[in-house]
């Protein structure tokens, strides 16, 4: 594929290799920090990542079981009556013990590209746990930025809310002496019945964001409330990032490499499927041995053995092995043109992050500005009106302008680490630590074969039912 040299967003000017490592940890929040660590040991969702990867590794395995050859034993006892003309009818025993033994000489490698495939397919069960954690360390920055977020919202719009109760209450005591009506009274109480309006629906929104934080580290809604109820800033990233260049995202994106192995995977299927058009050889043997008694097994007994090679050609299937070939093919393509659009999606991703950290940035400054503008321009307001200079209109244009202004700059600040957090999830930045694949954490009690108690008892029982 065709890459750019560098990325067009305006701003990405450090080309260097991105620091993808620990990233959130450059925004200095040690609560965050603690949740990212406790979410990668409980999230459910790479717990069975995990468990897709002990599935490949033993498929993996399973397969290539298929190169080494096969030994199996047998043995039957059975009571039989026989009668010789003339003869009185006679009731012996039978005894029989054998081992049969089979290898499939693989001549042009249907089993050997199996083995393959399963293992490109246990790669990409990898990748896709990375994959994960990429996405999960991310959930966990954004929302708990979101918490952070809804919280200074919810502070500013209780102080804001007192100011403007304030404003009304000192209406009110000026009616008395004719300066204002009650139009103005009621106006200054509407608007701060409508700034306290806003309160309910910032603290559902935190309580959303604490309650996803909780079930991401796999723990009941509500259960980080403790931990999350004291207010604290709103994390803020360094104002410098790496981009790197857009080669990058080919090494660095778990989903663009599991991709890339899905496509490896298709590949080798395509050969498996070819070579089953192919002759197959296989060398089997068997020995057998019985006896009347039991303790003459293998000595006073009669035994048998076989030992040769057996070939096996596909003269005609009705052109199903060309059409499973073509099957193989149509799918090695589907994953080709998937690589290709995972490669266009995560270019796509780090050049909207980076456009969108850079405006945002640029936003935050100018809001800044403005909330300090209104925030001097409130005060002035107010003592103007105290001092009958002003009406109530102007008091309120500019409590109201100071609110908006100032929960436009809380919500740029929140944007700014949201997508400073998207920037490395595009980059592929996640987990960089050990994960430990382990053993099945499932403690089941229930997993070995069932023993029939009465086997006699169940066939009488079955043969007495209606058919």
């Amino acid at each position: 594929m065709a890459l750019a040299d560098k990325w067009h967003a305006t701003g990405a000017a450090k080309t260097s290799s991105p620091a993808l490592a620990q990233w959130w940890q450059r925004l200095n929040d040690p609560i965050l920090n603690d949740l990212v660590e406790k979410a990668v040991a409980s999230n459910l969702d790479v717990a069975k990542a995990k468990a897709s990867i002990r599935e490949a590794r033993a498929t993996t395995r399973q397969e290539y079981g298929s190169l080494l050859p096969s030994v199996s034993g047998s043995s039957s006892a059975t009571r039989d009556r026989g009668q010789v003309s003339g003869s009185e009818p006679t009731v012996y025993s039978q005894y029989q013990a054998g081992f049969d033994a089979s290898w499939e000489i693989d001549l042009f490698g249907s089993t050997r590209r199996g083995v393959e495939a399963a293992k490109y397919g246990e790669q990409v069960t990898e990748e896709q746990l990375r994959d994960t954690l990429v996405t999960l360390v991310g959930d966990v920055a954004s929302y708990y930025v979101q918490a952070r977020e809804y919280q200074l919202l919810t502070a500013l719009a209780q102080r804001s809310a007192k100011s403007q109760r304030e404003t009304a209450r000192l209406t009110r005591e000026q009616i008395d002496a004719g300066i204002v009506s009650r139009v103005d009274v009621a106006k200054a109480e509407a608007q701060a019945a409508s700034t306290e309006a806003d309160i309910p629906s910032y603290q559902i929104t935190y309580a959303t964001s604490v309650n996803r934080l909780a079930v991401l580290l796999g723990q009941s809604p509500m259960t980080l409330d403790a931990v999350m109820r004291k207010s604290k800033p709103i994390p803020f990233p360094p104002s410098k990032t790496a981009a790197g260049v857009p080669a990058d995202v080919l090494t660095n994106r778990p989903d663009v490499r599991a991709a890339e192995r899905q496509l490896a995977q298709a590949t080798a299927k395509i050969g498996q499927a070819e070579a089953n058009r192919y002759p197959s050889l296989s060398l089997t043997g068997s020995i057998d041995t019985s006896a009347t008694n039991l303790a003459d097994l293998g000595k006073k007994s009669t035994i048998s053995w076989s030992f040769g090679p057996q070939v096996s050609v596909p003269i005609f299937q009705g052109g199903q092995l060309k059409a499973a070939v073509d099957v193989a093919k149509a799918q090695r393509d589907e994953y080709f043109f998937a690589y290709q659009s995972s490669v266009l999606g995560a270019m796509e991703d780090v050049e909207n992050a980076i456009t969108s950290l850079n405006r945002a940035r640029s936003r935050l400054a100018s809001l800044t500005k403005s909330a300090r503008g209104y925030r001097e321009a409130s005060l002035l307001s107010k003592e103007l009106y105290e001092a009958g200079s002003i009406d109530l209109f102007d008091v309120l244009d500019a409590e109201r302008s100071l609110y908006s202004a100032e929960s436009n700059a809380i919500q740029a600040q929140a944007d700014i680490a949201t997508y400073y957090i998207a920037l490395n999830k595009a980059l592929g930045g996640g987990w960089a630590g050990p994960v430990d694949i382990g053993q099945s954490p499932v403690a089941d009690t229930n997993e070995g074969p069932h023993l029939a108690s009465n086997p006699a008892g169940g066939l009488k029982a079955a043969a007495r039912s209606p058919q």
